[in-house]
């Protein structure tokens, strides 16, 4: 498995968050992600933490996959809180140097982003570790069931979202497996000038993108030749079901969500 990025992802396991329907799981993380950006005040940054941190280590997934996994990311998270520290101009200067001012409230407002940042990408990556495509296509599927009505085509786009996530981690894996190929032939993709580097970058992106086409072209097959006519008449091997787990979670996150707006700083 390649570690380098975890997104689309599935990690094996008993856990609870595993064990938990793939539609309790959408929710929570959708008005999650909603809230994260009411947190305005050290305590309630803290309750976003805690939940996130819980629902990392009752997962079971091997934390060093999960850090190892969010590598890419740092770099983003990083240069959020860089660019806040010379775009904001808030608060009292902490550090002035030639034409460098610092203030306090770039500085807060910085670690306030990068940390935002940082429990998206967590908790939102966990979906993936924890849900085989399959269930999700069937909770997509589920929960957007009542645009059939006004004739959207809801199972065709469950599956094209189910696809895509799939085959992220078979592409970087694709990429990995390229590069080296190429590196080992005398292409170098670090040194150098720029206009080099992009030079050396068309001998990857072409076999990358006659393998993803290619691919394509072997799911197509396989789906016409096994009968796939979209959703309409299709029946379902697994039924989804709300069991008492998932009301249980439901209402620890109610009290999470209650608990942080109880400790958010209002003017």
């Amino acid at each position: 498995m390649n570690n380098s990025l975890i997104i689309g992802q599935y990690v094996p396991g008993n856990s609870l968050v595993h064990k938990l329907d793939p539609r309790t799981k959408i929710t929570i993380i959708f008005f999650y992600v909603f809230t994260v950006f009411f947190a305005n005040s050290l305590p309630s940054y803290s309750v976003l933490v805690v939940f996130a941190l819980a629902c990392m280590f009752t997962s079971r997934v091997p934390i060093r996959f999960i850090i190892k996994g969010l590598t890419p990311v740092w770099f983003l998270i990083i240069f959020t809180f860089i660019l806040h520290l010379f775009v904001t101009k808030e608060g009292t200067i902490i550090f002035d140097f030639w034409i460098f001012e610092f203030y306090s409230g770039g500085v807060i407002q910085g670690i306030a982003i990068s940390i935002r940042f940082f429990l998206l990408i967590l908790v939102t990556s966990l979906l993936t570790l924890t849900t085989t495509p399959i269930e999700i296509t069937d909770a997509i599927e589920d929960m957007l069931r009542p645009l059939n009505k006004v004739r959207f085509p809801v199972h065709e786009l469950a599956l094209m979202m189910s696809i895509s996530l799939r085959f992220i981690p078979t592409l970087m894996q694709e990429t990995d497996k390229i590069s080296r190929a190429q590196a080992s032939r005398g292409v170098d993709f670090r040194t150098g000038p720029i206009k080099d580097r992009i030079k050396a970058v068309v001998p990857l992106l072409v076999p990358l993108f006659v393998s993803a086409f290619k691919r394509a072209e072997e799911l197509a097959m396989a789906m016409e030749a096994r009968g796939y006519q979209g959703g309409e008449g299709r029946t379902k091997l697994r039924e989804l079901k709300i069991e008492l787990r998932d009301i249980m979670v439901y209402l620890l996150f109610a009290c999470v969500m209650i608990l942080l707006f109880l400790t958010r700083t209002y003017s």
